[in-house]
């Protein structure tokens, strides 16, 4: 497999928090989120709840509706992103992560553009969920994609698209043909876990994306993989897979969520 594409994380010695007294077993993980999103916090502190030394902190933009309207589109814009990031730098966070996935609907290189900004503008190796999850797709060998969403037409029809542009084809597909974005937290894990057996069902997959960081997918994966015998790759759980392996961690020390955190190096 190769290395991240996104930039390295910073050295231990260089770290502004290794400089202060009695912090210098913490690893620090800033996370990007849209405003309207109740779900992606709250999952990545319970997936971090066994790491009493690493904490997740987050800063928000606006974030109110995912569509291809100009006033959407609009809300993706660097500038604000660049801003919040900024903030996050002040808590002298390890890693900083887009936990977001409008690079499904823009293309790759929005976020690879903007993880480059934010370490120019920071000092702080950044990532993001997708681009997590282009990389997880190379280095496992996934070519067949079963995609979840909760998105509308148009927008699923751009992600199955980005997708084929690195030869990984969604060869099965369901999605809600909502606007979103808060009621996206609302959807009900089992309408979730229905969907991913439904797309299993129709095509022979390589495995699944549950592609949106504010779907409660990531609790529901380990009972999925174990059911459907394919990985399941969670948007929230990329992100928190990338924002350790940026700040130097190993993701593996995240156990019972799946896959992901066990299996890919």
């Amino acid at each position: 497999m190769q290395p991240p594409s996104y930039p390295s994380a910073r050295s231990v010695s260089s770290s502004p928090c290794h400089e202060q007294p009695g912090v210098s077993d913490r690893r620090l993980l800033g996370m990007l989120t849209p405003s309207s999103n109740t779900v992606l916090e709250p999952m990545t502190a319970a997936m971090l709840a066994d790491l009493p030394d690493v904490s997740a902190h987050f800063g928000r933009f606006k974030v109110e509706e995912i569509s291809l309207r100009d006033r959407a589109l609009g809300q993706f814009e660097m500038t604000p992103m660049l801003d919040a990031a900024t903030l996050l730098a002040d808590a002298r966070v390890h890693s900083i992560c887009w936990n977001g996935t409008s690079a499904g609907w823009l293309g790759f290189e929005r976020d690879e553009a903007l993880c480059r900004s934010i370490t120019e503008q920071t000092g702080v190796a950044a990532c993001s969920s997708v681009l997590a999850l282009k990389e997880i797709f190379a280095g496992t060998g996934v070519r067949r994609l079963g995609l979840v969403t909760p998105y509308l037409d148009d927008i699923q029809a751009c992600i199955v698209a980005t997708f084929a542009k690195i030869g990984v084809v969604v060869t099965a597909e369901r999605h809600l043909n909502d606007p979103g974005n808060f009621s996206f937290s609302e959807v009900p894990e089992t309408t979730i876990a229905l969907m991913c057996r439904e797309v299993a069902a129709a095509a022979d997959l390589d495995a699944i994306t549950i592609f949106c960081t504010n779907l409660k997918g990531a609790a529901i994966v380990p009972a999925l993989e174990a059911e459907l015998g394919m990985p399941v790759y969670d948007t929230v759980a990329t992100a928190l897979w990338a924002s350790l392996r940026t700040a130097g961690l190993k993701p593996s020390h995240v156990v019972g969520w799946g896959r992901l955190f066990q299996e890919v190096p």
